[in-house]
């Protein structure tokens, strides 16, 4: 089976001499392969006349289209397609009841889709686009799917949905006691925000409220869209638990998550969702959560002899050897004082090339620091031995208008490096002609990530990287920051909350503790076995290293593993 799809995005035909057309060896012999739509005067490619020679591929200036070829046998499995030269989507995940399954792949590869189809948002329509059948459960007659899609676009399955992008209840004028009832406002320690107005809140606070308030609905079957983003890793675990909880009850729960620590604890099997972004997505069988993790770390499917990305490696990092590293600046106890805020950081130094890990909950003075790093604020007690030149990517992403491209050109003090070791192992030049409030996500965090490690500077302080980065996008990011910190004999302070990608990144960790929004203390640089210890001691939480995959993996509250690590002191390595 031949795939053809056109990235109508991408597709200027008033600004090519058309080439897909000009040089299709089957156009040119007289076939109408390629043809120009009268009414979208873009190009159109038939699937049956294509003979995938990939010539269209490589000569359009614009990499608008994509041709693969895909088993034949896939064809009877299609569930969706969007158009003729549009993505489609191969198979479904199957709700379970009682279970939480989860769900996991790449950006752009389908997770969306599928949701949005279990959910009843989309009808599916079995790749018949152009005359959708009226009777879609009919297509999973004597599957186990059959009695759900069938009860599903009856109307007589309740769902609770909620959604990846939490960022939009902001524009909701309301308070969060509207959304949230007293009983889970005291739970989930809200009281604080509880008359505050959506659009006052913080992000993490409005993932809480989401996922709330999506459990607080009456359903028989539960989505939660990367319930994490935004939250302290406590909360992930609390969140993880309340989000079982519902399927103790005997309800369905789908989740689509890629922080994988959270995934691991979180379902009780997974479905991967593999191929090419923006062109195809194919489910895999459900897979329990230990091998399917493993496998999508991998990249390798063994049972279908697929490689579908590249292998994301876990080490054990031993404690490195600061001795042979040139300090980049020193500072000693700092204290900085607020009306309502108090910040009170131990003496350390941070050295060239290095990549610094932070952890530590929301409000809790990690900018704040950085700031006093970099003569940005006094501190109201210590001193800092030199001032660095600071580039900053903030937790929140809000796009701007204009193009990547100009977003580029217009930013000054660019590194002559950031084409070769930034831009391009990030995929930036697929964006370039973009305008970024059109951008999803993901590839505005990539573009912001970007252009703060674009800039020179000393120090760069990188918030939350990971949020709406899938896991494979969350390696390339930890790779080029650790790139361009070697190479450049810089350093840089990443705060983020998911253990993986602090694991991948790190060569050292600062502990950031005290109470959000009243005081807070900093403590570190540590190397990170140390400092992991130090911050999952305080979250009683644990950690144990999967022996297939060196991967870090959280640890059952009170399971045997569990109990045995706390004893030992051990709560980010499996106690020897």
């Amino acid at each position: 089976m031949r795939v053809a799809v056109l990235n109508s995005d991408r597709c200027h035909p008033k600004k090519c001499s058309q080439e897909c057309i000009r040089y299709c060896p089957r156009v040119r012999s007289g076939d109408e392969t390629i043809v120009m739509d009268e009414k979208t005067g873009k190009p159109v490619i038939s699937e049956e006349l294509c003979v995938g020679c990939g010539i269209c591929v490589h000569k359009c200036p614009f990499n608008a289209i994509h041709i693969e070829n895909l088993a034949d046998e896939l064809e009877k499995d299609m569930v969706h397609r969007f158009g003729e030269n549009a993505f489609r989507l191969f198979r479904l995940p199957v709700p379970k009841k009682g279970k939480v399954v989860g769900i996991l792949g790449q950006n752009g590869i389908g997770k969306t889709t599928a949701i949005n189809i279990l959910s009843g948002q989309l009808k599916p329509n079995l790749g018949r686009w152009d005359s959708p059948p009226e009777d879609v459960a009919e297509y999973w007659k004597g599957t186990e799917m059959y009695d759900y899609i069938s009860e599903l676009f009856a109307g007589n399955i309740k769902v609770a949905f909620k959604s990846q992008y939490v960022d939009k209840l902001a524009t909701v004028d309301r308070t969060v006691s509207d959304f949230v009832d007293n009983e889970a406002i005291k739970k989930f320690e809200m009281e604080d925000i509880a008359d505050r107005k959506l659009g006052e809140i913080s992000g993490g606070d409005l993932q809480k409220v989401a996922i709330v308030a999506a459990m607080a609905k009456d359903a028989d079957i539960y989505f939660f869209d990367e319930p994490s983003s935004y939250l302290d890793i406590n909360y992930r675990v609390k969140m993880a638990k309340e989000i079982r909880s519902l399927a103790e009850e005997d309800k369905m729960v789908i989740v689509v998550e890629h922080d994988l620590a959270v995934l691991d604890f979180l379902a009780d099997s997974i479905h991967l969702i593999y191929g090419k972004k923006g062109v195809y997505g194919i489910v895999t069988q459900p897979k329990s959560v230990r091998h399917g993790i493993n496998l999508y770390l991998s990249g390798y499917l063994k049972e279908e002899n697929v490689r579908f990305g590249e292998e994301i490696k876990f080490e054990v990092h031993p404690p490195r050897e600061k001795r042979n590293l040139n300090t980049l600046l020193k500072f000693n106890k700092l204290k900085k004082e607020y009306d309502n805020f108090t910040l009170e950081t131990e003496e350390g130094e941070i050295h060239e090339g290095e990549v610094i890990g932070v952890v530590g909950p929301n409000a809790i003075g990690k900018t704040t620091f950085v700031k006093m790093l970099a003569g940005v604020i006094e501190p109201t007690e210590g001193e800092v031995d030199a001032e660095v030149r600071v580039s900053y990517k903030p937790q929140y992403v809000k796009p701007v208008a204009g193009t990547v491209r100009e977003i580029f050109r217009s930013s000054k003090s660019l590194n002559p490096f950031y084409e070769k070791e930034v831009v391009k192992p990030l995929g930036i030049h697929d964006m370039y002609d973009k305008n970024l409030k059109e951008l999803s996500g993901g590839e505005l965090q990539t573009v912001a990530i970007a252009l703060c490690l674009s800039r020179e500077a000393d120090i760069y302080l990188i918030d939350e990287p990971s949020a709406y980065l899938d896991s494979s996008q969350r390696m390339s990011v930890a790779k080029v920051i650790s790139r361009v910190m070697e190479k450049e004999g810089v350093a840089a302070l990443v705060v983020d909350h998911d253990v993986y990608f602090i694991d991948m990144v790190s060569q050292s960790i600062m502990v950031f503790t005290g109470k959000p929004g009243v005081r807070g203390k900093g403590m570190g640089p540590f190397d990170l076995r140390t400092g992991m210890n130090i911050f999952l001691k305080e979250l009683g939480v644990t950690f144990r290293r999967d022996e297939e995959s060196n991967r870090p993996r959280v640890n059952k509250p009170g399971s045997r593993l569990d109990r045995e690590q706390k004893a030992a002191g051990e709560y980010y390595y499996e106690a020897a």
